[in-house]
């Protein structure tokens, strides 16, 4: 069956899309939690790279909701897509990533009415040169592994159609046909960088080994526990897992990362601790005498790799700053700046207290005079002539002999 929105011209751009092996995850992994959920609503993200002359990346992904427009479309929530996309640009700054595009699942024919109004959002707000990448479940057949991924790049280009008579009987003069949006497909390749393949790697080695366990672990679990009677079966047949919020997928999406990440750190430095410790054993006469007896083979010494290992403990050595001559210097310096900036705060209290003391002595003080003034107004006196002479003006006989002289 044709798509009519397709375009029937191949692409004469000339660009080309560089696919990162972390979109395909990202993608993969939201399709399966939307299947295996059995969550309803269409399946769309968006894409994150850079576009160098006719060379487009596409290195980050992120799941999107939707919301219906006001003739039932799927679109999406401008607030909140505006924010999420300003908080990837955040952090991923250096290179610097844009919004390259979107993804969705579509059919093996290619897209279909229901990715138009979409397309068109983000044509018009953000990006008048998005790519769409549509992938392609109905392709996946798990008993065969084939090399091509079931996904297709698309650009979108404007159309005219061609009328037929009853239409150009019906067009008004001057009147040009109405553009439409045709997709055509854009030849993609997947590009790894060196941390993407060790990550790819590690994680196909993780997944197997989990499918393998998962089995077992289920099979001890189910022996482990007592078999029930009655009605709780039921119940507990009828429970039902609960619904989790994006926020609460992505902490736990988040936390399992870094769980395997820890258990994989773990298994190599066990790798590494059982490596030395057998070394050392094979090297004491007795041990190798002994194992040459048995007919066992020995650990055989490996330079390069003791050397390797030296350099990753000293690489670690990062850790404790006090090490360190640049960091703790650093560090040191930065405790200074704030131990100072909180003694001139003690210090400035202090100086306000110590004014507001001298303030209120000042007023017990004059309040004292005015008081002995009063009851003895020749002590009084004798206190102010003792002031102006002090001050240098002598008393009331001097300035009448300064006056008369």
């Amino acid at each position: 069956m044709e798509n009519s929105l397709l375009s029937q011209k191949s692409s004469d751009s000339g660009l080309h899309i560089s696919l990162h092996p972390l979109v395909l995850l990202t993608v993969s992994d939201h399709i399966t939690r939307h299947a295996a959920r059995q969550q309803q609503g269409p399946v769309v993200g968006a894409l994150l790279g850079q576009q160098n002359g006719r060379e487009i990346t596409l290195e980050h992904a992120f799941e999107c909701p939707t919301t219906n427009g006001p003739n039932g479309e799927v679109l999406l929530p401008e607030t909140w897509f505006e924010e999420r996309v300003k908080q990837f640009k955040d952090v991923h700054k250096v290179p610097p990533l844009d919004l390259v595009g979107w993804w969705s699942t579509a059919p093996s024919t290619g897209p279909d009415a229901s990715h138009l109004p979409l397309h068109r959002q983000l044509l018009q707000d953000y990006n008048e040169s998005a790519v769409f990448l549509a992938f392609h479940p109905s392709q996946l057949q798990p008993e065969t592994h084939t090399a091509k991924l079931p996904l297709t790049v698309y650009e979108s280009v404007y159309e005219g159609e061609n009328p037929t008579d009853a239409a150009k009987e019906m067009q008004v003069d001057g009147e040009e046909p109405q553009p439409n949006i045709r997709f055509r497909e854009l030849p993609h390749a997947v590009e790894t960088a060196e941390a993407e393949m060790i990550g790819i790697d590690t994680i196909a080695k993780s997944s197997g080994t989990a499918a393998n366990d998962i089995p077992a672990q289920e099979a001890s679990a189910l022996k482990q526990q007592k078999p029930d009677t009655g009605p709780k079966q039921g119940a507990e047949k009828k429970s039902v897992r609960p619904e989790l919020s994006q926020e609460e997928e992505e902490l736990i999406s988040s936390l399992n990362t870094r769980l395997n990440a820890i258990r994989t750190l773990e298994s190599r430095i066990s790798l590494i601790k059982s490596y030395v410790s057998s070394v050392s054993s094979a090297e004491t006469p007795s041990t190798d005498t002994r194992n040459n007896k048995e007919g066992t083979q020995s650990t055989q010494l490996s330079h390069p790799i003791l050397r390797n290992i030296n350099s990753l403990l000293s690489h670690l050595s990062i850790l404790s700053p006090q090490e360190q001559g640049p960091l703790s210097v650093d560090f040191l310096s930065q405790s200074n700046d704030v131990l100072l900036v909180s003694l001139l705060g003690q210090l400035g209290e202090n100086v306000k207290a110590m004014r507001e003391l001298g303030r209120k002595s000042a007023v017990v003080q004059s309040a004292r005079q005015s008081s002995s003034g009063r009851k003895n107004p020749g002590l009084m006196q004798s206190r102010f002539e003792e002031e102006l002479f002090a001050q240098g003006m002598g008393g009331p006989g001097a300035a009448a002999a300064g006056m008369y002289s």
